[in-house]
């Protein structure tokens, strides 16, 4: 399996989605990474809205997706009040897009059919550079801290107790676009355990976390990288028994999913949106019941530039480039 290929089979997917956009700026402007589609003339790494009111959207109908970690069902319930808030504070109807994979979520932002997303981590750099988007918030506990861990799990009689044990068996991963389920355990294997995927160990794909963590609690995989706060969220749920995995390895501490809107939505709309995050308040509702599970309750500012900015190292680290085409 050459990696390399498969990620930029990824991106490449992605570019499939110019269909049906038009690029916001065809003029020379400043921006850096972003695809030629898009300006940042102010420096923040982001798309700038559109500056000729044209160019700027306002649809009927505001598109949501979450990122695509677990079962959308689960996540479509999750949101529900969450949506039906937006409505009232934005006047339009909102609706939950459920999406199989971090490329299509970034293919349907970027040829105009979501206005609103959270984008993983991983898929985060992506997405603001090939589809436009605009992140403006994080969850985060009560106390304002925020963000997860990249874990290494096992499962007992795995033969496994510590990562040197990995070697010469197979190790799970999400997708080429996830920091936790790919591109951070890579580059920290490598850099720190000097262990490369196909080389050392068999790496294998199952397309999402709660994949990833299923194959290992069923002894499909011997050991896998994940999100450690959607494993603890499978638990509380009873998806899967404490007993059934174990850590071996944590990371440092990676802002967890980034949420906002197309860079290309009229700045009023924008305003109410955010309003929406701000203002909402979690107690009794299904995002709560839901996202209690990992300590998460309230919604905080963010700024791409600074919060993504060890991700974007860790991308530098595995030669990945934002490359939309």
């Amino acid at each position: 399996m050459d990696l390399k290929k498969l990620l930029a089979g990824a991106v490449a997917a992605i570019a499939l989605a110019s269909f049906g956009a038009t690029p916001a700026s065809a003029e020379e402007c400043k921006r850096g990474d972003l695809d030629s589609r898009y300006c940042d003339n102010d420096g923040d790494l982001v798309a700038d809205t559109p500056s000729d009111p044209s160019e700027q959207v306002d649809p009927d109908t505001l598109v949501f997706a979450y990122t695509p970690v677990e079962d959308p069902a689960v996540y479509k319930h999750a949101w529900s009040d969450f949506l039906t808030y937006l409505e009232e504070k934005t006047g339009k109807k909102a609706v939950f897009f459920p999406v199989q994979s971090n490329a299509a979520q970034i293919e349907a932002m970027r040829s105009g059919r979501l206005h609103i997303a959270g984008f993983n981590t991983g898929s985060n750099p992506l997405a603001v550079n090939c589809a436009g988007f605009s992140p403006f918030t994080i969850m985060a506990s009560d106390d304002g801290t925020f963000g997860y861990k990249m874990a290494i799990i096992t499962h007992p009689g795995s033969g496994v107790e510590k990562i040197e044990d990995i070697k010469g068996k197979k190790m799970a991963f999400t997708s080429p676009t996830s920091n936790s389920g790919f591109k951070a355990p890579s580059a920290i294997l490598k850099a720190d355990f000097d262990m490369v995927a196909e080389r050392d160990f068999e790496p294998v794909f199952s397309g999402k976390h709660d994949n990833s963590i299923l194959g290992v609690a069923n002894k499909d995989y011997p050991a896998a990288a994940i999100a450690d706060k959607v494993m603890y969220r499978m638990i509380e749920r009873d998806v899967i028994e404490p007993d059934q995995v174990k850590i071996i390895y944590e990371s440092q501490t990676f802002p967890t999913t980034g949420f906002g809107t197309a860079h290309n939505l009229k700045p009023e709309l924008r305003a109410k949106i955010e309003e929406a995050f701000f203002t909402f308040n979690w107690e009794g509702t299904t995002l709560q019941e839901e996202f209690s599970k990992s300590s998460e309750a309230q919604f905080i500012n963010m700024n791409y530039k600074e919060f993504w900015d060890v991700i974007r190292k860790i991308d530098a680290a595995n030669g990945i480039e934002y490359t939309c085409n």
